[in-house]
């Protein structure tokens, strides 16, 4: 059971309701965790901000979705966890990888830049820092930009599961896919 009241429209200061209503049309997610962030609608649309300048990064949909998905996993994070699950699919993330994800396991990938992301993530989240020999090898497979929009996503997910989790913000029914204990 989520924690948080979820504010209905009606209970919404002016300012809430207008930054509800621009992620409404414009396709922005305003569910979830933005159920907690919209008691500063700031803090919302900076975070939607925020949301697109990764999205708009070099790296891509495949590699972004594995380092989400694995920020998720390490987090715990089930609302979080079920909603990219069904963006995974969309993007054409494997189901088997997911499950690799999801069990902790090496991605079935022979994508080098794609188990970096995933590994990138991981040791980041674990150690609180990279071994000089994971940052080579990050730096010699992703760019500049990438890498800084890599370690940003990383971060930036890692909010979203932190307060997903701290409102218990609950999963939809309809998720595809539950995190593994």
């Amino acid at each position: 059971m989520t924690r948080i009241s979820i504010l209905t429209l009606e209970e919404m200061n002016d300012e809430q309701r207008a930054v509800i209503e621009a992620s409404v049309a414009s396709g922005q997610p305003h569910g979830g965790p933005f159920w907690a962030y919209i008691r500063n609608p700031k803090l919302m649309q900076v975070v939607q901000e925020s949301n697109k300048c990764l999205a708009d990064s070099s790296l891509t949909p495949r590699e972004s979705l594995i380092t989400i998905l694995t920020v998720a996993r390490h987090w715990g994070a089930k609302y979080p966890w079920a909603v990219q699950v069904r963006n995974a699919a969309k993007v054409g993330l494997e189901a088997g990888v997911v499950d690799a994800i999801n069990s902790r396991s090496a991605l079935p990938t022979d994508d080098r830049r794609e188990t970096l992301a995933h590994d990138i993530a991981k040791e980041l989240l674990a150690d609180h820092g990279l071994s000089d020999a994971s940052y080579a090898a990050a730096e010699a497979a992703f760019s500049t930009d990438e890498l800084v929009a890599l370690i940003a996503r990383i971060g930036s997910f890692s909010m979203t599961c932190c307060t997903a989790n701290a409102f218990d913000i609950t999963p939809p029914e309809d998720a595809p896919a539950r995190l593994a204990d």
